[in-house]
């Protein structure tokens, strides 16, 4: 018989991991006493702590998914030019930390020097938040990342600048189920048609009780198929969803036809000055264009400029449209209004109430 250990096994990862290992010795230091803080030029932050000491943080736009050399590259960047210390944000930025104002301007011309573009704080377009794409997601009905590489080419001079009304955020998603977040605006697969289902692997590959389950509008149902059990949709109920494909990819929801990209607008997690919303639909049905999505970035540009060009200071994205009305947010960025905008969900009370998650 075993004996049990003196001392429980510590699980490998539970939570954030502890920052101060990493941290800049100034921000260890000063950890929760900061005083107040200032934006010297866009893309520079500095703080300056209750004991007087400073430190300044340069952020540069970066990709999400980086090679072995680009990681190194900024890696010797940090060493040679900013102390040694960077940290990546939620939306793929590298920031590096010095604690002398005379290395922020030499650490600039570095990254630039290499092609990094400083930027992204303040009122500016920041780096897009986005999810995986092609590369790593195992259900992606577009790559997000490439998108975003896209959108960033045309959105460069507002990275670099802060001259937007407030901060603009982006997202990106490559499905309609997993990933994503509010943003002043996003970039969303939408799926158009019911899934195409592959009979044959159906048994072998999907565990149907769980596929049942997933559907949020209770349109699949088990059947058998020339002798084989298998699943079914109920077209007039199925809202293209996607939710089925990641636990039966026999149910294969993806296709050159199948896959559009719709564009929302007005989300914002922030309750400063309002309250946080969702975003709503601006344009549907755009395609789903590798490697360039020119439809996509072209609509994106559109609203970004017709919101820095009317947009009064300080006004998010979603502030300006609720000020002016959709009827002018239309009209200004010359976008239609089609019967995509309807919104359908409050007469669903009947589908609603047919599946086993929602009931009112």
């Amino acid at each position: 018989m075993n004996q049990q250990a003196e001392k429980p096994r510590m699980p490998d990862e539970v939570g954030v991991p502890d920052p101060f290992p990493y941290m800049h010795p100034v921000m260890k230091a000063n950890y929760g006493n900061w005083d107040w803080h200032d934006r010297p030029r866009p893309g520079v932050l500095h703080h300056v702590s209750k004991s007087g000491d400073e430190i300044w943080t340069v952020r540069a736009g970066t990709q999400r998914q980086m090679d072995v050399f680009t990681i190194r590259k900024l890696c010797d960047i940090g060493d040679q030019f900013a102390e040694g210390h960077v940290r990546f944000t939620t939306r793929s930025n590298i920031e590096y930390m010095v604690s002398k104002e005379e290395m922020v301007q030499p650490l600039i011309d570095e990254l630039q020097a290499n092609g990094f573009p400083v930027g992204g704080t303040g009122a500016s377009v920041s780096m897009i938040s986005h999810t995986q794409g092609w590369l790593h997601c195992d259900i992606p009905g577009t790559d997000a990342s490439g998108v975003v590489k896209s959108l960033m080419d045309v959105l460069y001079d507002e990275f670099v600048q802060e001259k937007m009304p407030n901060r603009v955020r982006i997202t990106t998603s490559c499905c309609q189920i997993n990933c994503g977040g509010q943003g002043d605006i996003a970039v969303n697969v939408q799926y158009t048609k019911p899934p195409r289902i592959n009979h044959d692997l159906v048994a072998n590959v999907c565990e149907r009780p769980a596929v049942v389950a997933r559907c949020p509008v209770a349109a699949i149902r088990p059947a058998m198929v020339n002798g084989k059990p298998s699943l079914e949709v109920d077209e007039k109920k199925c809202v293209a969803c996607g939710a089925c494909y990641p636990p039966c990819p026999p149910m294969q929801i993806n296709g050159k036809e199948e896959t559009r990209i719709a564009i929302w607008v007005g989300g914002k997690h922030s309750n400063a000055r309002s309250k946080p919303t969702f975003h709503k639909l601006a344009v549907a049905n755009l395609p789903n264009n590798p490697p360039h999505w020119p439809e996509v970035a072209a609509i994106v540009r559109k609203i970004v400029s017709t919101y820095k060009k009317d947009a009064k200071h300080w006004e998010r994205m979603g502030e300006w449209i609720e000020r002016i009305g959709w009827s002018r947010f239309f009209e200004k960025t010359g976008m239609a209004f089609t019967k995509h905008h309807l919104d359908t969900w409050t007469g669903a009370r009947k589908t609603m109430n047919m599946s086993a998650h929602v009931h009112f």
